[in-house]
């Protein structure tokens, strides 16, 4: 009996200890370059335990992580909570974010986030970034995808082989890459290797690469395939709005009703401005219709089609077309030239100034950003949210006893709000709102802003105020020009002051 309960113990401890164990390594600080730079290929996630979309990931990631092992092909996880200056030093922003590692080197995951999606996109990733093309695949290679990277070498070794070889590894996602040493595809391409070609199936459909190859870099060849991977002229929609978001061009918008039996001549129209400013502004026309609310976000109020506007993505600064005015060529031509010489100013989308501020949360809106959270004598702690975002409404009612807590110190310390998709931030600002809700701390005296990235909880808010606020949380210690008892008077005052009738 005694050593069957024995068994029976043993047995339970060996089931739970396999239901506990993970295929997911653990990576911190120490341990992760060490780890992490021998491995060919190795998928790492940069998480929050407190994480809505990490918890959702998890299982989906656990799965990939025991299917994947058998491929022998590793994945692991960074705690950016425990591991909170490592990943920001790495340049984590938000989580989950997950990342493909090849010997230290990273490029962006960008695939599902489903187990078997997981395990698809990462086994693509191990086979090899580079095809192999002879004179009878090569007329279906360069048509194969819309850009389509082919080196014609004398052999499968000389420069800019290992070059091209990494571009392909780390854009294997994003074109198709091919190397040839048949002699039969440099006389059908019309080149004499070594070359580097791109095929399109847009603009110029054979493109060659024109610097010296010997010496050809990466980066350089990086560069210049994203460069012509941006057609002069192209609709704009969800499956090819990274491409342009990426670049880091300023984006000009045509928006037009694709019904619209002009829509050749609105396209016309601009066509000649997108080409003579090829690489310094990207060009697109999108369907009004479709994406009417993109528009009114881009602060063209008025659903009048066509219309224009252009976007500086990294500013996230709108310079919309006056829409009572007639489009023009000439007019087109002259708004993206005063832009790129910085003689545009930008439209700043605000809310009405608020008639009251009964919240004990300040509610600012564009119009007074400058006069409210920029205020040098006051340290500052701003949620930028949006209406329709699920985790802002749970942080509510915890932003709004933040409020209350430094309520007596309001005159030093200012709690606040922003509701981000119907105010802009005015370009002296050195940051942009990228997701919701985005908390900043401004320290009075400073016009840097720090980042909150901790828990959400009331007592992890309080205590990041406590330590990062420049002016006296006491109410009694003296504040400005006014001494304790000064203040004290000062409420009284306020407090009997009462009209006469």
């Amino acid at each position: 009996m005694r050593f069957s309960h024995l068994f029976s113990s043993a047995a339970a401890f060996a089931f739970f200890s396999a239901v506990l164990a993970s295929d997911v390594i653990d990576l911190t600080n120490d341990n992760f370059d060490a780890v992490v730079k021998p491995e060919p290929l190795m998928l790492v996630e940069f998480f929050a335990p407190w994480c809505g979309h990490c918890k959702a990931l998890a299982p989906h990631y656990e799965e990939a992580a025991t299917a994947l092992k058998e491929k022998g092909i590793k994945i692991a996880k960074v705690n950016c909570v425990d591991e909170a200056d490592f990943c920001q030093s790495n340049g984590i922003q938000g989580y989950p974010t997950l990342r493909v590692y090849r010997n230290g080197e990273y490029s962006d995951y960008t695939g599902p986030r489903k187990a078997d999606g997981i395990i698809s996109y990462m086994v693509k990733q191990s086979l090899p970034a580079v095809s192999e093309v002879t004179k009878d695949s090569f007329e279906d290679f360069k048509k194969a995808d819309k850009i389509v990277a082919l080196a014609i070498l004398p052999s499968a070794t000389d420069a800019p082989a290992a070059e091209f070889s990494a571009t392909a590894n780390k854009h294997r996602d994003d074109y198709l890459f091919g190397l040839s040493t048949d002699p039969a595809v440099a006389e059908a391409a019309g080149v004499t290797p070594p070359a580097i070609l791109l095929f399109r199936s847009f603009d110029e459909p054979q493109t060659e690469f024109p610097y010296p190859l010997a010496s050809a870099t990466t980066k350089e060849i990086e560069d210049w395939i994203k460069d012509l991977s941006v057609p002069i002229l192209d609709e704009v929609g969800a499956e090819n709005y990274q491409v342009y978001a990426q670049s880091g061009k300023p984006l000009a918008y045509l928006f037009v009703d694709p019904t619209d039996e002009k829509l050749d001549e609105y396209l016309a129209l601009v066509k000649p401005v997108a080409a003579k400013y090829k690489g310094k502004v990207n060009f697109v026309w999108i369907d009004a219709v479709k994406f009417g609310d993109h528009a009114r976000a881009l602060n063209l109020n008025e659903p009048k089609w066509p219309s224009f506007v252009i976007q500086d993505l990294q500013k996230q600064l709108k310079y919309p077309y006056d829409q009572s005015a007639e489009l023009t060529t000439e007019a087109v031509d002259s708004m993206v030239e005063q832009f790129l010489d910085g003689k545009l100013e930008p439209q700043l989308k605000s809310q009405p100034i608020p008639e009251s501020q009964d919240e004990p949360v300040l509610n600012v809106v564009g119009k007074q950003f400058d006069e409210l959270v920029l205020d040098d004598e006051k340290d500052v702690f701003i949620e930028f949210y949006a209406s329709w975002c699920g985790h802002c409404k749970r942080l509510k009612p915890t932003w709004d006893s933040l409020g209350e807590h430094f309520a007596n110190v309001k005159d030093r310390v200012t709690i606040a709000k922003m509701e981000a998709t119907e105010n802009d931030l005015p370009p002296s600002v050195p940051f942009r709102i990228s997701g919701f809700p985005t908390l900043k701390f401004k320290p009075a005296g400073s016009q840097e802003f720090l980042d909150y990235d901790g828990d959400r909880s009331l007592e992890s808010l309080v205590a990041f105020v406590e330590e990062h606020a420049k002016n006296p949380l006491d109410p009694n210690v003296p504040f400005g020009n006014k001494t304790p008892v000064q203040e004290a008077a000062q409420v009284v005052l306020e407090h009997d002051h009462h009209d006469e009738l």
